[in-house]
């Protein structure tokens, strides 16, 4: 995964695979993308915080989580502007847009647009479970 950008949280590959388990880095790392319909989150309810599972950065908040039914958890919109940087991608033959964490660099997913969700930003976050740790808010 190359980047020109300086990350606030930086480590070597050795060290990411020192951190993160064989699948998680394989996501995070290498932009790998976790089998649909089967990642931890895809169908969770719960109230919380999604921060990234590499860094600890917080993310997304479930208030914006929504069921796409594509098999993987769905976001209208981050946290906060920037708290995800956009990459291009042009790989499989298609255009899409990668979400990586600002924070570390890590790959979350893919943002897309125009899909027609009833969402205030027709917007869908397609991003991993993987990539995520879910903080519940406790009352």
């Amino acid at each position: 995964m190359e980047s020109d950008k300086t990350y606030a949280v930086q480590h070597t590959d050795e060290e990411w695979r020192e951190r993160l388990t064989p699948a998680e880095f394989q996501v995070l790392r290498e932009a790998g993308t976790e089998a649909p319909f089967r990642g931890e989150y895809t169908d969770t309810k719960t109230e919380g915080v999604y921060s990234c599972r590499a860094c600890g950065a917080e993310l997304f908040r479930s208030h914006t989580k929504f069921e796409s039914h594509c098999g993987w958890p769905s976001f209208y919109a981050p946290l906060a502007g920037d708290t995800v940087e956009y990459i291009e991608d042009g790989s499989h033959g298609m255009r899409r847009v990668e979400v990586r964490c600002a924070t570390c660099g890590s790959h979350l997913g893919h943002v897309f647009e125009g899909e027609g969700y009833d969402t205030p930003t027709d917007q869908r976050y397609c991003i991993n479970s993987i990539s995520l740790r879910l903080e519940p808010v406790t009352e």
